[in-house]
């Protein structure tokens, strides 16, 4: 498994453009299922979760044809169900929590769907029921196989219905959706997720032939049809790269640009670093951050400590939490980091208060930060990332420690960020990969 080594103390200078929506063309691609039509899809990112999901589409039957950089072809027109009903398909799920995702596409297509309870990041539980409810309102008999690990839908028809969905899942809210576009009459999607993903989802559906309105609430109403047709679309800017480039810009104090971040589909990102203290400008559909060898974080109106909590579109998304609460670490000041979603996905700051942090973890949910104001940097160690987002954190603590740093299992930050050291590294990191 390879490594990165990490030599600390080296400012960034220069442009670095954001990778498409990682969690954005899972959704995308997952969707090419639902017709027989080519689809082409712009701004792919060249990333671990990517490259397997297009190897399984491969399998399943769909013509991948990659056409240039980041530009993808699919054609569903001649489906292996085979492959999709085998062991080896159950097992090549288990590896990829988004293929979750595509349950909603070949159960609408097909009448039946097969997949292994998610794998993917180890961030706490990640509990897959808001989808399933969501297929047995619509019609489909759930079977549940404890003895190999697997979910089975069976449907004859799927049939529109009204649903109030128990929380506002994305992987859900999409999930029912790619079901929903093809079932007879109409579904009502109350508390559905609205992040610019499944917005995004939605209107290259509706270009296929669907008929989605509400694109962008919580309250979805979908017509559904009889077939789709294909379509193109391109990918979003990823919105916790941008986050994450924020990040890296405060703790090594540098200068740095990040190019066309899509702005009006960053919601309140760079609201939530200004809260820390971070200065940025906008111009036109790019992000400047000055360097600055301080910034102070902000404390509510009647004084009291600062809180960041994750929450459902437009609040803060939960993957960047882990970001901030590394870059609050050389801030000047005290921040409550509250991460509702997950109960595993802290425990990462045990390496942060190995390497000099002042951070007291409260409980799976809570941290509470104590800014050094760099007096006291933090300094190189060895870790393991556990997840992406976790790994994303400690690589931008170890691009800001003195000395040299190790992080291993970089597998995990690989799923999420393509090519990071090498884009780092032109903009005077100094971060090599070792085996």
């Amino acid at each position: 498994m390879p490594s990165f080594i990490i030599e600390g103390g080296h400012r960034l200078n220069g442009t670095i453009t954001p990778q498409g929506a990682k969690n954005e063309v899972l959704q995308v691609l997952c969707a090419v299922l639902l017709t027989s039509c080519e689809v082409t899809v712009e701004n792919v990112p060249d990333i671990l979760d990517v490259r397997i999901l297009i190897e399984m589409l491969s399998q399943l039957g769909v013509r991948t044809e990659r056409k240039g950089a980041g530009v993808w072809s699919f054609q569903a027109d001649n489906l292996n169900l085979e492959f999709a009903y085998s062991p080896e398909f159950i097992t090549r799920s288990a590896s990829l929590r988004g293929s979750v995702m595509l349950l909603g596409p070949l159960l609408a297509r097909t009448g039946r769907a097969l997949v292994s309870k998610p794998g993917g990041d180890k961030i706490g539980r990640r509990r897959v029921d808001t989808h399933i409810r969501g297929f047995q309102a619509l019609g489909a008999e759930f079977i549940q196989n404890n003895d190999n690990g697997c979910y089975e839908l069976k449907a004859k028809a799927l049939n529109g219905t009204y649903m109030l969905l128990d929380e506002a899942s994305v992987t859900g809210t999409a999930n029912i959706i790619m079901a929903a576009v093809l079932a007879k009459g109409t579904t009502t999607i109350y508390n559905a997720a609205c992040e610019p993903y499944v917005q995004q989802l939605c209107r290259m559906l509706n270009r296929m032939g669907a008929d989605i309105q509400g694109v962008g609430s919580n309250l979805l109403k979908i017509t559904g049809v009889d077939s789709l047709h294909g379509t193109s679309h391109k990918i979003l800017p990823d919105m916790i790269e941008v986050g994450s480039f924020i990040g890296m810009a405060a703790m090594t104090g540098s200068q740095l640009t990040i190019r066309n971040v899509s702005h009006q589909n960053l919601g309140i990102i760079p609201e939530s670093f200004a809260r820390l203290g971070i200065k940025m400008q906008q111009e036109a559909d790019d992000i400047v951050i000055p360097a600055q060898d301080h910034y102070e974080i902000e404390s509510f109106i009647d004084g009291s400590i600062m809180t960041l909590a994750d929450a459902p579109w437009p609040g803060l998304t939960p993957d960047l939490l882990s970001v901030l609460l590394v870059t609050a670490t050389q801030a000047k000041g005290s921040v409550l980091i509250h991460q509702k979603m997950f109960e595993s996905r802290l425990f990462f700051v045990d390496n942060l208060i190995d390497m000099g942090a002042q951070v007291i973890l409260c409980d799976p949910h809570r941290a509470v930060v104590i800014g050094h104001d760099r007096q006291m940097p933090l300094h190189g160690r060895r870790m393991t990332s556990p997840d992406i987002r976790a790994g994303i954190a400690m690589l931008i603590a170890a691009m800001g420690a003195d000395g040299t740093s190790r992080i291993d299992n970089i597998g995990q930050i690989d799923r999420g960020y393509q090519d990071i050291d090498t884009r780092l590294n032109a903009i005077g990191a100094n971060i090599k990969r070792v085996d």
